[in-house]
């Protein structure tokens, strides 16, 4: 009767210290992914400054009268006269 009560208790204080290991590497991982978690936000964050900048930044280069002055002066080209225009119909 006591040894089976002794037998038991020992299963019972494995349990509980089997539990109380679980409950501390849950805890231990669950704090890793948070931190993980803060790290990709703040890569997030970055990565959308970042991508605002670059529209931006596309913006002003496809500006029209931006892509005016480039094409009258690298590319020599120029805006036809109404007498040079043809309308080509299907």
């Amino acid at each position: 009767m006591i040894q089976g009560k002794m037998i038991l208790l020992i299963v019972l204080a494995a349990a509980v210290l089997f539990s109380a290991l679980g409950v501390v590497y849950s805890k231990h991982y669950n704090r890793k992914l948070f931190v993980e978690l803060q790290s990709l936000e703040g890569m997030r964050d970055r990565l959308n400054v970042e991508w605002g900048q670059l529209q931006l930044e596309q913006s002003t280069w496809a500006m029209p009268n931006r892509v005016e002055l480039i094409a009258r002066t690298r590319l020599g080209m120029d805006v036809p006269a109404p007498d040079q225009i043809v309308i080509v119909s299907p």
